[in-house]
């Protein structure tokens, strides 16, 4: 069955835009088509950072299982930048890339690995924002 994932690509270190841009390349190579939100500049969320966000929404299409896709992806994450997003104490680090899953059409899910939607995609206005523009896009 084939399912619409949206996903949020953020980056706060380095050449942000191109950081995304090669994250992009690589998911297109992976699953094909795909539709792009705006990117929105934002403060990092969750720790403090003097490093701003860029962040981008994309839409693509896989007839791929949930946990398969977010296997792919934090593969593309480490081929990019094989930083942790997480310092020793647990907290939030800044980040070349992340790429995280918002949400896969209507599915639900509560693993250990992965929650669908992303139990912060309402507490995120850059994730809302991107979501809601690329849910709108699919609709018109």
């Amino acid at each position: 069955m084939e399912t619409n994932y949206y996903i949020n690509i953020g980056s706060n270190l380095g050449n942000k835009m191109l950081n995304i841009s090669r994250a992009v390349s690589l998911i297109e190579k992976e699953f094909g088509w795909f539709e792009l939100s705006k990117a929105i500049e934002s403060k990092p969320w969750g720790y403090e950072s003097k490093h701003k966000f860029v962040n981008m929404g994309m839409r693509f299409i896989s007839d791929k299982a949930p946990l398969e896709v977010l296997h792919i992806l934090k593969g593309i994450e480490r081929q990019i930048s094989p930083l942790s997003h997480r310092k020793k104490d647990g907290t939030y680090a800044d980040r070349i890339i992340d790429i995280d899953i918002m949400a896969a059409d209507d599915i639900v899910m509560d693993t250990p690995e992965l929650t669908l939607p992303h139990k912060h995609l309402q507490d995120r206005e850059f994730f809302l924002s991107s979501y809601n523009e690329l849910k709108a896009l699919l609709q018109s």
